[in-house]
């Protein structure tokens, strides 16, 4: 079975994190989320996957080329506008063979059980499977009832609180027979959520929901993002982690200058090169990447530090997220979800915090921001 996986979204969310870098291309414990994620197919046997690109899809190309050097066959694929979710799948049927494929939200991570979805698909003899997954909050989602054989009975989207009739959500994959996409517009913007599933099930198609409390989660917000990286460190989600165990629940990178007393207690991941000097201190559920440099004095907790970042004397980083080839000056505090975005330089002394988020390619003078 073939899989597609739809990658194409701007990530408006996660900027400044995104100006730079596609949603599904950001480091998730130092490796980009889409190689995560291809692993994941991988594991279940899909290894014949389309990527649908649409915004900056050079960087996955340049990554992952035709997809050999990690065991799949992927053919990228790049649409010249957005089209949708359904839209963007449409514009790759050619490639699917005419056979029954998956389809992906390339934000999402879970660890939902491919092969038992698609036995339940064939054994419900199902047009269209979607996986469903229960949530505490169903405001913000689409809803989908379904009757006591799981078959689907109504979609609602982002219903108001009178309307909530279930909690499981549409999670974002989908088994899709051939003769489905007769349905979809060519070359048009188009949603399977508000479009192509109502339509299907008006017209009668056989819909089924495969319920999974398996891990998911939406990676596209800060907050998210950073849950995201908590969690697999807390092995929430099953993950393999890329470096060796060098103390307990502590994974270090080749190459990496540090002493035992960098580290108060796991979890935390730090990449290769990256040099920590005496006195620094890395806290819990911390992530630092590669070739960066982590000064005495400076305590780091609960963050994600992206590759090729300084961060000088003294600094206390919590709760926040610092991008790539980002240097940071002494004395300076970052906190309660803040983000500092590529290639950006923040002077001694600053106070950033409550969810301030710099620009890329910013320029901080000493002592301007105590926010």
């Amino acid at each position: 079975m073939k899989a597609v996986i739809l990658a194409g979204g701007e990530g408006t969310r996660l900027r400044p994190l995104t100006c730079l870098n596609p949603k599904p291309m950001l480091p998730f414990l130092n490796k980009p989320f889409m190689y995560n994620f291809i692993s994941w197919l991988k594991f279940y046997g899909l290894k014949d996957i389309i990527l649908s690109t649409c915004y900056l899809p050079d960087i996955f190309l340049k990554y992952f080329g035709d997809g050999k050097s990690i065991g799949v066959k992927l053919t990228c694929i790049t649409e010249n506008s957005p089209l949708g979710t359904c839209g963007a799948v449409k514009n790759v049927e050619k490639y699917l063979d005419g056979s029954s494929f998956m389809v992906f939200n390339g934000d999402i991570l879970t660890s939902l059980n491919l092969k038992d979805m698609i036995s339940f698909h064939r054994q419900k003899n199902a047009d269209i499977t979607i996986s469903l997954t229960p949530v505490e909050d169903p405001t913000s989602y689409g809803l989908v009832p379904v009757d006591g054989k799981q078959r689907v009975k109504e979609f609602l989207e982002k219903p108001k609180q009178e309307e909530i009739k279930t909690n499981l959500i549409n999670a974002g994959t989908y088994i899709i027979e051939p003769h489905i996409m007769d349905l979809v517009p060519k070359g048009k913007k188009y949603s399977f959520e508000r479009e192509l599933l109502p339509d299907a099930l008006s017209r009668g198609y056989k819909i089924f929901g495969f319920v999974s409390g398996s891990y998911w989660l939406d990676v596209g917000t800060p907050e998210k993002y950073l849950l995201a990286h908590h969690d697999m460190l807390e092995r929430k989600v099953n993950f393999k982690f890329p470096y060796r165990e060098t103390f307990q629940n502590i994974y270090v990178g080749k190459g990496t200058k540090f002493s035992k007393e960098n580290f108060v207690s796991g979890p935390v991941l730090v990449g290769e090169g990256t040099v920590i000097k005496k006195g620094a201190k890395i806290l819990p559920l911390t992530v630092i990447g590669k070739n960066c440099s982590i000064f005495s004095g400076c305590e780091i907790s609960r963050s994600v530090v992206f590759d090729n970042c300084k961060i000088h004397k003294n600094c206390h980083i919590a709760n926040s997220i610092i991008s790539k080839n980002v240097t940071i000056g002494e004395n300076v505090k970052v906190s309660d979800m803040s983000i500092i975005g590529d290639n950006s330089t923040i002077g001694n002394d600053n106070i950033l915090k409550n969810g301030i988020r710099i620009n890329i390619n910013s320029k901080i003078d000493a002592e301007q921001i105590i926010f």
